[in-house]
Parts: C-alpha cells; sequence; structure tokens
C-alpha cells in the first residue's frame, strides 16, 4: 500500500477560512429567513389522531416505510452529485466541506421549528408537514453517505485513474465504470447506517409539538411518541416490534441483496474465501425475467445514456471548446451574494439585543456538550474498531452480527430513554451518565459501520501476504489493518460526532412522566428555545454550535482526512 495521493485535496487551514465565514453567514441567513416566513404561519395548527389500536401498525408502518424511501432517494443523488464536485473540484471543495462539516452537526431541532413553520405558512398543512418530515429525514441520512462517497472518490487507485486516462474515458464512463462501482461498497454500508438515522429521529420527524401548533403524521414514529407521552408500554413494546420487524424484512428484500450485489466491485484479484449471501439475489440472478428486463431494458438504457454523456471522449485531440459565458453565472452570484449579506445584517442585528450573560451561557453550554461528545466517541471508538474487524473479516460472522445490529442500531433510543432516565436517576451522575449513554448510542453506529466496509474492502491478496509472512497480531494491525482502516475511520468519527451533537438535544432535555428534566448543554438550550418559540436564542445557539463545529473540523477532523487520503490509500 504506497502513501501517494492521486488528486490532493485542499490542505486543511488553521481556524476559520473565507469560506467557512461564507457558510455560516448562509446559515444564520437562512435560519433568519425561515423565521420571518414562519411568522405569517397559522396560529393554531391540530394534527390527526393517532390511534394505538394494533391494528393501526400496518399502515403507520407503510407510511414511514414510504417516507423513508423518499428521503433516502433525495439522499442519495445529493449524496454523489455532492462527494463528485468535491472530490474533483478543489475550489468548490473549499465551499462544499465546510458546509457538509456544519450541516452534518446542527441538530435536528434546529432544523425542525422554522422548517415545519414556514411551509405550513407557505403550502396546506398536510403537504407542508410531509414534505418538512421528507426534508427532516433526510438531514439525518445525507450526511455520512456524502462524506463516504467523497471519501471513495478521493481515494480511488492511481493505477486505475491512469488507466482510464489512457482509454480516454469521458467523465461520464469514468464515473461510471470506476468511480462509483469502488465507491459502492462503502456506500451500501452506509446506507444502511442511513436507514439507521432515519429511524432513530423518526419519532421527531413525524411528531412535533411548537406552542399551539401540533404537528404530527401517522407513522411508526408518531405511535411511539405517543405511547410515550401516554405512558402506555403495551403500546410502545407493540411499536417497537413492529419496527423491528420492518427493519427485519426491509433487510431481506434490500440490505442483504444490495450486499451480496456489491461484491463484485471488490478490488483484488484473489476471490475472498466467502462472500455475502442473499436468498432474493439468487432468485433474481436465475431469473429470466430478470435477464430479459438487464438485456432488453438496462442495457440499451446505459448505452444510450453513455452515448448522451459521453462524448466529449470523441472530440479530436486538438478540437478546441468553447468557452462557456460566464455573465449570467456572475449575475446570479452577485444578486444571491447581496440577498445573504442583507439577510446576515439582519440576523446579526437580532443576535446583537442578546445580552452578555445570554451569550456567556451559551457558550458555557457549549462547552459541556462538547465534553459529553468526546467522551461518547472515546467510549463508542473502544469497542467498535475491533467489533467492526471481526465482522468485516468474517463473513460468517458477518452473516448473524449484520441483521442484529442493524435492528439495534435502527430501534430509536428516543423512545427507551425515558426507562433509562428513571433507570438512572438515583445514581451518582444520574442524568448525565444518561445523556453520555443516548449519545452514544446515536453515534457508535456511524464508527462501527464504516471500519465494518474499511475491512471489507481490503484486497484479499494483502491479507494472503499477511498470512504468508505470519504477522503477529499487532504486528497485522500496525501494518494493515489500522492504515488500511484509516480512511473509513475518520469518516466514521466525524459522521459520528454530528451524531453526537445531534443527539444531544434530546440526551440534555427530557419528559419524563410529565416531567422536564435537563442537564446544562448546548442541547438543553436548543430544545428549551424551540419549546418556547424563542427564535433569537434558537439562531444564537445554532450558531454558537455551528461556529464550535467547523472549527473542531478544521483544526482536527479535516487534517486528519487530508493524511487520510495522501498517505493510506490502495495502489
Amino acid at each position: 500500500m504506497t502513501v501517494r495521493a492521486f488528486g490532493r485535496p485542499p490542505r486543511p487551514r488553521p481556524g476559520l477560512g473565507p469560506a467557512d465565514i461564507v457558510v455560516l453567514l448562509g446559515l444564520v441567513a437562512i435560519v433568519y429567513v425561515a423565521a420571518q416566513i414562519a411568522s405569517g404561519a397559522p396560529a393554531v395548527v391540530v394534527g390527526p389522531d393517532i390511534s394505538l389500536a394494533p391494528g393501526a401498525l400496518p399502515y403507520y408502518s407503510a407510511l414511514s416505510v414510504g417516507r423513508m424511501l423518499a428521503a433516502y432517494g433525495i439522499s442519495l443523488v445529493l449524496s454523489l452529485a455532492y462527494g463528485y464536485v468535491a472530490a474533483h473540484s478543489a475550489t468548490a471543495a473549499r465551499g462544499l466541506l465546510p458546509l457538509l462539516d456544519v450541516l452534518q452537526s446542527v441538530p435536528i431541532l434546529s432544523f425542525l421549528p422554522v422548517t415545519l413553520v414556514s411551509l405550513s405558512a407557505l403550502l396546506p398543512d398536510p403537504l407542508a408537514v410531509e414534505l418538512a418530515s421528507i426534508i427532516l429525514i433526510v438531514t439525518s441520512m445525507i450526511w455520512n453517505m456524502a462524506f463516504s462517497v467523497y471519501q471513495s472518490f478521493s481515494t480511488v487507485p492511481r493505477d486505475i485513474l491512469e488507466a482510464s486516462s489512457a482509454f480516454r474515458l469521458s467523465s461520464w464512463l469514468r464515473f461510471r465504470l470506476i468511480e462509483l462501482p469502488f465507491a459502492t461498497q462503502p456506500l451500501v454500508w452506509n446506507s444502511i447506517l442511513s436507514w439507521a438515522g432515519g429511524w432513530f429521529f423518526l419519532m421527531a420527524a413525524e411528531s412535533f409539538t411548537l406552542g399551539e401548533r401540533d404537528f404530527r403524521l401517522p407513522g411508526l414514529g408518531s405511535y411511539l411518541q405517543k405511547a410515550a407521552e401516554t405512558g402506555d408500554a403495551a403500546a410502545a413494546a407493540r411499536g417497537i416490534v413492529a419496527l423491528a420487524l420492518t427493519i427485519i424484512i426491509l433487510d431481506q428484500v434490500i440490505w442483504r441483496p444490495a450486499l451480496a450485489w456489491s461484491e463484485r466491485f471488490r478490488i483484488g484479484a484473489a476471490e475472498p474465501e466467502e462472500v455475502a449471501h442473499s436468498w432474493l439475489y439468487d432468485v433474481l440472478s436465475r431469473s429470466w425475467l430478470v435477464e430479459q428486463l438487464v438485456v432488453r431494458v438496462w442495457r440499451p438504457f446505459l448505452r444510450a445514456l453513455d452515448t448522451a454523456l459521453g462524448r466529449e471522449a470523441a472530440a479530436p485531440p486538438g478540437a478546441r471548446r468553447q468557452e462557456p459565458r460566464r455573465w449570467p453565472a456572475v449575475v446570479i452570484g452577485t444578486l444571491l451574494a447581496l440577498a445573504l449579506g442583507y439577510a446576515s445584517l439582519r440576523a446579526l442585528i437580532l443576535l446583537g439585543q442578546l445580552s452578555l450573560g445570554t451569550w456567556l451561557a451559551i457558550f458555557s453550554a457549549a462547552g459541556v456538550t462538547l465534553l459529553r461528545v468526546i467522551a461518547a466517541l472515546a467510549i463508542a471508538a473502544l469497542w467498535t474498531v475491533p467489533a467492526g474487524v471481526l465482522i468485516g473479516t468474517n463473513r460468517r460472522v458477518a452473516a448473524a452480527a449484520q441483521p442484529v445490529v442493524q435492528v439495534v442500531a435502527s430501534i430509536p433510543a428516543t423512545a427507551l430513554f425515558p426507562i433509562i432516565v428513571v433507570a438512572l436517576l438515583g445514581l451518582p451522575g444520574g442524568l448525565n451518565v444518561a445523556a453520555i449513554i443516548l449519545m452514544l448510542l446515536g453515534t457508535q453506529w456511524y464508527i462501527l459501520f464504516n471500519v465494518i466496509a474499511g475491512t471489507a474492502a481490503i484486497p484479499r491478496e494483502l491479507e494472503y501476504t499477511a498470512d504468508t509472512l505470519r504477522l503477529g497480531l499487532r504486528l497485522r494491525w500496525t501494518t494493515l489493518l489500522l492504515p488500511a482502516l484509516f480512511p473509513y475511520l475518520i469518516t466514521g468519527l466525524i459522521t459520528a460526532s454530528g451524531g453526537a451533537w445531534n443527539a444531544s438535544i434530546v440526551a440534555e432535555y427530557v419528559v419524563v412522566a410529565g416531567e422536564t428534566r435537563q442537564v446544562p448543554g448546548i442541547g438543553a438550550l436548543i430544545s428549551l428555545a424551540t419549546a418556547n418559540g424563542d427564535y433569537t436564542l434558537l439562531l444564537a445557539a445554532t450558531l454558537t454550535l455551528s461556529v464550535l463545529v467547523a472549527a473542531i473540523n478544521q483544526l482536527v477532523w479535516r487534517r486528519l482526512y487530508a493524511r487520510a487520503t495522501e498517505r493510506f490509500r490502495f495502489e
């Protein structure tokens, strides 16, 4: 494994750069504009009644799966586009990567009030709440997928890229035939994780109350939310069982076939001793009807697409390309910059009304939450790295553990958190320990799934070489496993830190048996501002959190990410 990179990404700069400042101002402007639109929303909104009858669960499950599918489709398209542009353009990466860093760490409750209320001011209630729910599920799905695509596109082996240049492949053909296949295995694993993240925040996305506005949608999330609110333990148990069954069915009909299919894109000439199996994939691969669809529909469609999008490769070597006109982009960019500047200025004037004591309380809360995030990441890494290597290197263990891990990761910890709080209240640390536990439940799966994907992507030849050299456990870890896993581990830690910040909103502020319990932290502050409809405090807390996360990502994660793409890649 060589230590050189092809297409080196921009080196991280100490502190916040111009791109980060633009991103933060844009976030401030968006929240301010959305809050202004929200002021025109109906003062009272009454959501539909949620039935806790067992017979409602199949219908609610279908509705939730439909929203998850829509959100996943949007997330997949955006992730591929985002990762491709960031990996191929150093200029774009300077703006896109800070934006991804900030947005993936902004808690869902910072998006939720302005999204729901703004859409309800512009659209009829049922459509507005449906769109808001899908958008919010996207915010819990997209980040780790986008990071995975960017990491894969940035670490394609140099010899493969050189071969594509020798064959004069167009950008489209290089994407379809080389880059996308190389990214497939990590993307499938991160897609499974994205669904787990979507289920985790389903309760918040389907059932939400803001003052006199009661936004809710029929679904598993709202079913579990109502069961928790009413204290109906039997209904909560039925909801969790229904969710687990839904996840198991989806694992059998979607994710196991997808994992088996992704094995065909493994790098290396040697065949693995054991491969992922799926009964549905085996049935489909032997089906005559599926074969005819592939031969008569799918392949002609791909050929037509290649012809339409791959024409640049057929251009003569000395042909000149017509330069595109730049003035429309300049005009549009200028108008957007003026609008951004105006909205940011108005938002900053609004923030200036807060007292120094309020700002000090916000900074203190952010520092306390940071300590919890660090503790959760450290605990998660201690067990997920060895467990992920075991699952990734042993197919029999993976076959048994993968569906179990997916089910456990997908069960919303928010539904179980009141029980955890009650159990820990009498112990030393009490709610502080419970908050770290819930953050851990929202972070550990990001690291685990990325380690599994990284382990599964190690070429079999390197494992054979390690066996031939009779490397001991320590040398195998230091010379093969840890270097190979480093890019995936950094991806997992980046997305896990975002998950920890997100989980803080429910970890630090919880209602148990009608009584509100909270610990100091930025998550509790955001939850309190949301419950009171205090948009100024919400904007200030979100901005503080965004600046803190952007600084950490620049000073820590971006440096480690650059090192991963420069030194640790297969050649």
